[in-house]
């Protein structure tokens, strides 16, 4: 039974973007007929190495760049459709807001131009200045803030008027630990709330620590989806036991084993399946050797990225061509 529209925060059919060149005429495939969807109220990471497109769908996306082909949408509208992105709220990468403005001015500023007015902006901005730590600095002027300050102050603006949707481009750059923890800790009291989230992050253990789902770009085009538990699911399980493991089990162990590693007072075996780990297991008991740990592997999310990327770099389009 078909899903209906509404219950996806984000949907693209067959999106593609080129650009042309005036004066040479050539074109590059920025997008290449990206089909995706996003659930409303998950939390989604976007990933894809530099030139990617990664930035270019995004700004389809908001409708600041038309695409060649394709449609995307939001909450089941046309994204081109103003209306549609009201429930949107946006950090772009490389934001640029005018120093000589306070953080309260600013946040002000960029409510009034949201339509907002200005009783409700009145109360939403203290609200906002405390959610991301920055309630003391409401009256210092922008050109005293640190790079973290005004990626947090940048959020407090996306959130401005209680979008549904939040789009963020970099969330943690130019962000401390602490910082960090206290913006994922805020992303995930909006997701509680329903706000579905859609991210762009370099920082791949903080998509996998916070992510539900993700995507992968390469050269434009859609190379990965899923779960990320799914993505990063066991690749077997890893066997500890005490280094003073007789040689003769030991050499055993190794000889069925994937891998074996020497790690202060244990030895480590990686067994690419469970019945291999379990006759391991049923040698070590006969011989009355204690097991330290049986433990699943997983891969990290930074693994799952590198082997997709190099698993496409063999049938990857190129992205410069002659005329189109």
């Amino acid at each position: 039974m078909p899903v209906d529209a509404s219950s996806y925060a984000i949907e693209t059919l067959g999106l593609r973007k080129i650009y042309r060149s005036p004066w040479t005429g050539r074109s590059i495939l920025a997008v290449d007929g990206i089909n995706l969807r996003v659930e409303s109220g998950t939390t989604f990471g976007l990933l894809g190495a530099n030139g990617a497109g990664k930035t270019t769908f995004v700004k389809m996306l908001l409708s600041a760049v038309h695409p060649s082909e394709g449609e995307a949408r939001i909450f089941g509208r046309n994204a081109a459709i103003p209306e549609a992105r009201r429930d949107v709220g946006y950090l772009p990468e490389n934001h640029r807001f005018p120093t000589y403005l306070t953080g309260q001015g600013m946040l002000d500023f960029y409510g009034a131009l949201s339509g907002m007015d200005s009783r409700t902006r009145a109360q939403r901005i203290p609200e906002l200045l405390d959610l991301v730590g920055l309630g003391s600095w409401a009256t210092v002027r922008l050109n005293k803030y640190s790079k973290g300050m005004l990626q947090r102050l940048g959020l407090a603006q996306a959130l401005m008027h209680r979008p549904k949707l939040l789009i963020l481009d970099e969330p943690s750059d130019g962000v401390d630990p602490v910082g960090r923890h206290k913006i994922r800790e805020i992303l995930q009291a909006l997701q509680e709330k329903g706000v579905t989230i859609f991210l762009n992050s370099h920082l791949l253990a903080e998509v996998e620590m916070f992510c539900q789902d993700v995507a992968i770009l390469d050269r434009g085009r859609l190379v990965l989806e899923g779960k990320v538990k799914q993505l990063t699911a066991g690749k077997g399980y890893r066997l500890s036991v005490s280094n003073a493991l007789p040689e003769a089990l030991r050499q055993a162990l190794t000889a069925t084993a994937a891998s074996f590693a020497a790690r202060d007072s244990l030895l480590e075996f990686q067994f690419p399946s469970r019945n291999e780990v379990n006759r391991a297991i049923d040698l070590l008991r006969r011989e009355q050797v204690d097991i330290e740990s049986v433990e699943p592997t997983r891969s990290t999310l930074e693994e799952v990225f590198l082997e997709t990327l190099q698993a496409a770099a063999p049938s990857a389009m190129p992205h410069q061509g002659g005329k189109a």
